[in-house]
């Protein structure tokens, strides 16, 4: 995997010689499935050469199963690891709610003796992994043709809502972490008004993590279901309990038309629609948009390119510089593993 120069990311240490032929262990942690990769780093870019899925729950720490991974697959003096995790990190350490685990680099080094590590929130790693896409990776749903100078901006829905963003400040594009995902969620219909008192009994604070996520689209599905009393199928009913809540949704929108399930995807696109251009604006993102998480993908073949865009630029009066942002709908779900381990092989010389 070799960086794509759409994406000319800070990497004081692509150039030094000795961070090539470095053996690293990249990591995506995930609520549902951690997926561990061994790499080797070589010409401005990474060899990946092994990758595994462990579910997570299964586990009782992070160090249970890189153990795990290393006995596997007989691995000797690997001397980088590089961690995307679901969460905030402060000081290499990060406590992620969503785990119920406590981490910190430190005690990898000291435990496996890697001579590195790195700790990056998920979504911040994502936007190194960015750099190693192919363009075939990169679904325009509005562009001119290619990415312009200027802030990049990320959101991605999948087990929460993770937002990062890229400074460009110059020359070269910076990812950095934020909380975004976790600000206020704001009603703008009579109908959005009673969706947000139905969250807000449930959840006190309403995030827009409550409705841009898999749990948010189950939200957005049951108030449908339950307050709008939109008829919900016996059949569909078992399958949305016992399959895949997002697929069998999907499903059952483009192969049996149901109705109710339409509904909820038209919603929650639009939503998605509304925080993207909140994180455009925020960020002056004029570099483009990159839209990412597991539900983007999931779903890909449901979103209306134009009727997204349409939801996308409305605004008081910054609509001339929400269309001249670039947006991309980002195809490849291993950017998170990718970029944790191209940070640690290159962002340090």
């Amino acid at each position: 995997m070799n960086l794509n120069p759409k994406f000319p990311l800070y990497l004081p240490g692509v150039k030094n010689g000795n961070n090539d032929n470095v053996s690293i262990i990249g990591a995506s942690l995930r609520e549902d499935v951690t997926t561990l990769g061994y790499f080797v780093s070589g010409n401005e870019g990474l060899h990946i050469k092994i990758q595994t899925n462990y579910p997570t729950k299964s586990f009782s720490s992070f160090s249970e199963i890189l153990e795990k991974f290393i006995q596997e697959n007989k691995l000797e003096n690997v001397k980088r690891l590089g961690i995307a995790v679901p969460g905030p990190v402060m000081n290499g350490k990060s406590h992620p709610i969503r785990l119920g685990w406590n981490l910190d680099q430190e005690e990898y080094i000291t435990k496996f003796g890697f001579e590195k590590a790195d700790m990056l929130n998920d979504l911040e790693a994502s936007a190194y992994g960015m750099a190693l896409l192919e363009d075939s990776d990169l679904d325009p749903i509005y562009t001119s043709g290619h990415l312009e100078k200027g802030n990049v901006a990320i959101i991605a829905p999948g087990n929460g809502l993770g937002e990062a963003g890229y400074f460009f400040d110059g020359k070269y594009l910076r990812p950095f972490a934020s909380e975004g995902g976790h600000s206020e969620f704001s009603p703008r219909t009579n109908v959005e008004v009673e969706f947000y008192q139905f969250l807000n009994n449930i959840y006190g604070i309403v995030s827009w993590e409550n409705v841009l996520s898999k749990t948010g689209l189950f939200n957005i599905y049951r108030f449908l279901r339950d307050v709008k009393r939109h008829p919900e199928p016996e059949w569909l009913a078992e399958r949305l309990t016992k399959g895949n809540f997002v697929q069998e949704l999907f499903k059952a929108a483009m192969e049996e038309d149901v109705l109710i399930c339409k509904i909820a995807l038209d919603t929650f696109l639009e939503f998605l629609a509304r925080e993207a251009n909140n994180i455009a604006l925020k960020l002056k993102a004029t570099g483009g948009l990159l839209i990412a998480g597991d539900i983007p993908q999931s779903i890909r073949e449901y979103i209306n390119k134009e009727n997204f865009y349409e939801k996308y630029k409305i605004s008081d009066k910054m609509e001339e510089m929400l269309k001249s942002i670039p947006i991309y709908l980002i195809k490849n779900n291993n950017t998170a593993l990718n970029g944790a381990a191209l940070y640690t092989a290159y962002y340090q010389e």
